[in-house]
C-alpha cells in the first residue's frame, strides 16, 4: 500500500489504469442502455417504469460503495498517515454524493407511481437521505479549515463515525417494516430477478463503477497538480 503514497508513482500508474477505465465506462454504458431500454421486457405491474431501476439501483450501490470507500481511506489516512488516503477520500465525497443524490431522485420518480407519492419517512430512504448528508458534511468540514490537515482529520473521523449508517441502510428493509422492497439481486438465495433483467443492471453497475474509477482517478490527479502549483508558489514567494 505505501508503495502508492510515492504521488509520482501514483501518477504512472493513474495514467494506465484511467483510459482503461473510461473505455470500459464507454463499452458497459453503451451495452447496459441498449439491454436495459431496448432488450429488457416491461414488468407485468409496474410496466415500463421498472426501466428507473437500471439507474435507480446502480445508483445505490454506489451511494454505499464510495462511501464504505472513503471509510477506508479515512481510516488509512489517520492510522498509517497515507499521504494519498486523504486526498482519495476527498475526491470521493463530491462522487458518492452525487451517486447519492441521483439515487433519492430516481427512487421519488419510481416511487411516484408505485406508492402514489414522491417520498415517504421510509427507513431506506431516510437513512440514505442521512447518507447524503454525511457526505454533504464531509466536504465541508473537510474545506472547513484554513490548515489542510486539520481538516482533513476532521472530516477521516466524521467519516468514520458515519460509517454507522451503511449497514442501517443495508439491513433496514430486513430490521423495520418498509415500503422499500427487500434485496432481489444480493441475497443467500440467489438473485430474485429474472435474467433478462438482471443481465443489464448488472452491465450497468460495471459502467457506473467505471465511471466512480475514471473521474476518481481525474479528481486525484488534478489535486496532485494544484498541490504541487502551491507548494511551487509558496517556494518562489520564500
Amino acid at each position: 500500500m505505501h508503495r502508492f503514497a510515492n504521488p509520482g508513482r501514483f501518477l504512472r500508474v493513474a495514467a494506465v489504469a484511467q483510459p482503461i477505465a473510461v473505455a470500459i465506462l464507454a463499452v458497459s454504458l453503451v451495452l447496459g442502455l441498449v439491454l436495459a431500454l431496448v432488450f429488457s421486457p416491461a414488468d407485468y405491474q409496474q410496466g415500463d417504469t421498472v426501466r428507473i431501476m437500471y439507474v435507480h439501483v446502480p445508483a445505490a450501490w454506489m451511494a454505499l460503495f464510495v462511501y464504505t470507500a472513503m471509510a477506508a481511506m479515512s481510516a488509512v489516512a489517520l492510522i498509517w498517515r497515507h499521504p494519498l488516503a486523504e486526498i482519495a477520500a476527498r475526491a470521493s465525497a463530491p462522487i458518492g454524493a452525487c451517486f447519492t443524490f441521483v439515487a433519492l431522485v430516481t427512487g421519488s420518480l419510481w416511487g411516484k407511481p408505485m406508492w402514489g407519492t414522491w417520498w415517504v419517512w421510509d427507513a431506506r430512504l431516510t437513512s440514505v437521505l442521512v447518507l447524503f448528508f454525511l457526505y454533504l458534511g464531509y466536504i465541508a468540514l473537510a474545506n472547513a479549515f484554513d490548515d489542510e490537515e486539520r481538516g482533513g482529520r476532521a472530516a477521516s473521523i466524521l467519516a468514520l463515525v458515519g460509517f454507522v449508517n451503511v449497514p442501517i441502510i443495508k439491513f433496514s428493509v430486513d430490521w423495520w417494516n418498509t415500503l422499500h422492497q427487500p434485496s432481489s439481486v444480493l441475497k443467500l438465495g440467489g438473485p430474485a430477478i429474472d435474467p433478462s433483467m438482471l443481465w443489464p443492471l448488472l452491465v450497468m453497475a460495471v459502467a457506473f463503477k467505471a465511471f466512480y474509477v475514471a473521474v476518481l482517478i481525474m479528481r486525484m490527479r488534478a489535486e496532485l497538480a494544484q498541490r504541487r502549483l502551491r507548494a511551487l508558489a509558496l517556494a518562489r514567494a520564500v
